[in-house]
């Protein structure tokens, strides 16, 4: 048997990470291949970025990565920048955009958003096109390599949907989960010619990862709690209360 972790989309929470590495080693899994969005909206993204260089047989490029290694100048960006240092920059803009591989007889790609860009968003609901598209060949990907199951993260909701033979599925968000205030992440497994992909969700210590974001002080503290804590994108926080 061979089980391969796919997480993604850590964005800087190393309670939930290291929660999820937790129960990666209880399963005895030792490959581990990250999606992308290791920095940007949590606290820690620096202590991310180390980590998953050190433990990850891949990382791939998400679009946070590719933003804050080319953007300069912006409110939002600096701040994390200037935490993660010229050479986590560098790292960050050139990893890949896909990761190809064969496991139980399935040719597999993994990317961060889709194979249209890292900027590309297909979500779990509306039409089959765009999800269909997501097995597509375009310039950002090995024209020689045609897959029968994609992964991806982006979009923080993890599901599988299956195609004529074909499989799409979403890892989720190990950091910033926008569908269950749990840590998620995919594990592939494969027996001889076969394969499974389970979608796994991990409690971990969410007051612990917003007092660790209080004591750093941390920009949009208050929608990174609401993300957090709900598991809603922040634009549904509701307005705050004006006295009269």
């Amino acid at each position: 048997m061979e089980r391969i972790a796919v997480i993604s989309d850590i964005h800087g929470n190393m309670t939930a990470l290291r929660a999820v590495l937790a129960d990666i080693e209880h399963r005895d899994i030792s490959r581990i291949i990250n999606l992308g969005d290791l920095a940007g909206k949590g606290p820690d993204g620096a202590a991310t970025v180390d980590l998953c260089r050190d433990i990850c047989e891949a990382n791939v490029r998400g679009n946070w990565d590719e933003a804050l290694a080319t953007v300069s100048g912006e409110d939002w960006a600096t701040p994390e920048q200037e935490k993660l240092g010229p050479d986590r920059l560098a790292w960050l803009g050139a990893l890949p955009f896909t990761y190809d591989f064969v496991l139980g007889g399935r040719r597999i790609r993994l990317v961060h958003a889709s194979p249209q860009g890292v900027f590309h968003r297909v979500y779990q609901s509306g039409e089959d096109g765009p999800k269909l598209a997501m097995f597509e060949t375009t310039e950002h990907t090995d024209p020689d390599f045609v897959p029968d199951v994609v992964g991806y993260g982006d979009i923080h909701t993890s599901y599988i949907r299956t195609f004529h033979g074909k499989i799409l599925f979403n890892a989720g968000s190990v950091g910033n989960p926008l569908d269950l205030t749990m840590a998620a992440y995919a594990i592939l497994e494969s027996t001889g010619a076969s394969l499974a992909i389970n979608l796994v969700h991990v409690p971990y210590d969410i007051e612990a990862e917003l007092r660790r974001a209080r004591e750093s002080g941390m920009a949009f503290y208050d929608e990174y709690a609401f993300e957090l804590t709900t598991g809603h994108y922040r634009r549904a926080m509701p307005a705050p209360t004006v006295a009269k």
